[in-house]
C-alpha cells in the first residue's frame, strides 16, 4: 500500500472515537441538524476504519504464514494460507482506494438524460433516436424505469431534441459521464449515392434534483407558456393545450413538457427539468473555474467536448477520452454499455487518486 494511502487510512480510527464523543454530548443530540451530519459520517468512517482494520489484520496474518514456511510441518499450510492472502489483500487495497474517493452526492440520483440533434440534418436526428433506443435498453437491463419528458420528432424521424427521465438507484452515476458530443460515420438511411457522413448529437446527463435541497426557484422569474401538444396523443392533443413551456428569466433557460394528458402534471415535469438544467449550470461555471488549475479526461460535461465515436463501417466504438475501442457497436446500440461505463469509472478513479496524492504531497510541503 502506498505510503500516502496508509496515513489517511490512519487518520480514521482517531476520528471514530472523536465521533462517539461528540454523539454522546447532549448539545450534538438536542441539535437534529448537527446530529444527522455527525451520524452520517461516523457510518461512512466506520465502514472505512472496518475495511483498514481487516486490511491490517490480513497483513499480520501474511507476515506469520511468511514465518510458518521455515517449520517444515507447517511450510504446506503456510503456502496455501499465502496464496488466499495475496489475493486478498490487493482486492482490500482496492476497496479502501474507492472508499477513500470524494463521493458525488449525486451519484445516487435518478437522471435526466437530454439527447440533441447537431451537425449533419436528417441523419443527426436519426442518430438521436439510436442514442434514445440505447440508452433505454441500458436503463431496461438495470432495471431502471424510463419516461419521455420532452420530444421534438425529426422530419424523417429519430428527434430533434429529446429528454427522457431514468429512475432507478445509482442511475446519474453510472450516466454521468455520457455528457458531451458524440459522433456517428455511416451511410445514412437518407443516402441514395452509398457514401458515409459523420453526423453528430449532444448528451447531457442531469441529476433530478433533491427536492429539499434544489435550487430555490423565484416564481417571478418564471415566463409559463402552454401549446398544443404534438405527435402521438390521439384527438386529445389537437383540443387542448395540455403541453407547457416553462422559461427562467435570469437565465434563459428553457424546459417544456407535453407527455402527459394533465397539464399541471406536465408543468411539474418542466420544473423538476428546469431545476436540473439550472443547477448543471451552476455545475459547470463551478468545474470551469476548477479548470483553470487543472483539467481532467473525463467529467467535465462539456456539451462541445467531442467524447466518443460510433463507426458502423468498422463495427466500432471509440471512447477518446479513455483512448477505448471495442469492436462491438452492434451490442452497445443495443444497450450493453456496461464495459464502457465500468472504464470510464475506474478512469475517474485513477484520476481522483492522482489528485488525492498530489494533494497529500502539497499538504506535506
Amino acid at each position: 500500500m502506498k505510503p500516502f494511502l496508509r496515513q489517511q487510512l490512519e487518520r480514521f480510527p482517531v476520528r471514530l472515537q472523536e465521533l462517539d464523543f461528540f454523539l454522546s454530548q447532549p448539545e450534538v443530540v438536542n441539535d437534529m441538524e448537527r446530529f444527522r451530519e455527525l451520524t452520517r459520517e461516523h457510518a461512512e468512517v466506520t465502514e472505512v476504519n472496518g475495511v483498514y482494520q481487516r486490511f491490517l489484520q490480513r497483513e499480520r496474518d501474511f507476515a506469520e504464514a511468511r514465518q510458518m514456511l521455515d517449520d517444515p510441518d507447517m511450510a504446506d499450510m503456510a503456502k496455501e494460507e499465502l496464496a488466499g492472502l495475496e489475493q486478498e489483500l490487493p482486492a482490500l487495497e482496492n476497496e479502501l482506494q474507492a472508499l477513500l474517493l470524494p463521493r458525488d452526492p449525486d451519484d445516487v440520483r435518478n437522471v435526466f438524460l437530454e439527447i440533441r440533434a447537431g451537425t449533419g440534418g436528417d441523419e443527426s436526428a436519426l442518430f438521436a433516436g439510436d442514442l434514445l433506443r440505447m440508452y433505454t435498453r441500458y436503463a431496461e437491463r438495470q432495471g431502471w424505469k424510463t419516461e419521455i419528458v420532452s420530444e421534438s420528432e425529426g422530419e424523417v424521424g429519430g428527434f430533434k431534441e429529446v429528454v427522457v427521465r431514468m429512475v432507478g438507484d445509482g442511475a446519474y452515476g453510472k450516466l454521468k459521464f455520457e455528457s458531451g458530443g458524440h459522433r456517428v460515420q455511416r451511410v445514412p438511411a437518407t443516402e441514395s449515392q452509398g457514401r458515409i457522413h459523420t453526423s453528430a448529437c449532444t448528451v447531457a446527463a442531469l441529476p433530478e434534483p433533491d427536492e429539499a435541497a434544489a435550487v430555490q426557484i423565484n416564481p417571478a422569474d418564471l415566463r409559463i407558456d402552454t401549446f398544443r401538444a404534438s405527435g402521438a396523443g390521439g384527438q386529445h392533443v389537437n383540443k387542448t393545450d395540455s403541453a407547457v413551456r416553462i422559461t427562467h428569466l435570469p437565465t434563459g433557460i428553457v424546459a417544456e413538457c407535453q407527455d402527459d394528458r394533465s397539464q399541471h402534471r406536465n408543468k411539474a415535469k418542466a420544473l423538476q427539468v428546469l431545476a436540473a438544467r439550472i443547477q448543471e449550470k451552476e455545475r459547470a461555471e463551478r468545474a470551469a473555474k476548477e479548470a483553470a488549475t487543472r483539467k481532467g479526461l473525463i467529467g467535465s460535461g462539456d456539451r462541445s467536448d467531442r467524447i466518443r465515436t460510433y463507426n458502423f463501417p468498422q463495427g466500432r466504438v471509440t471512447d477518446h477520452r479513455i483512448n477505448l475501442t471495442l469492436y462491438k457497436l452492434g451490442a452497445v446500440m443495443e444497450g450493453e454499455l456496461d464495459e464502457v461505463v465500468a472504464a470510464l469509472l475506474l478512469a475517474r478513479r485513477a484520476e481522483q487518486l492522482e489528485e488525492l496524492e498530489v494533494g497529500m504531497g502539497a499538504a506535506r510541503a
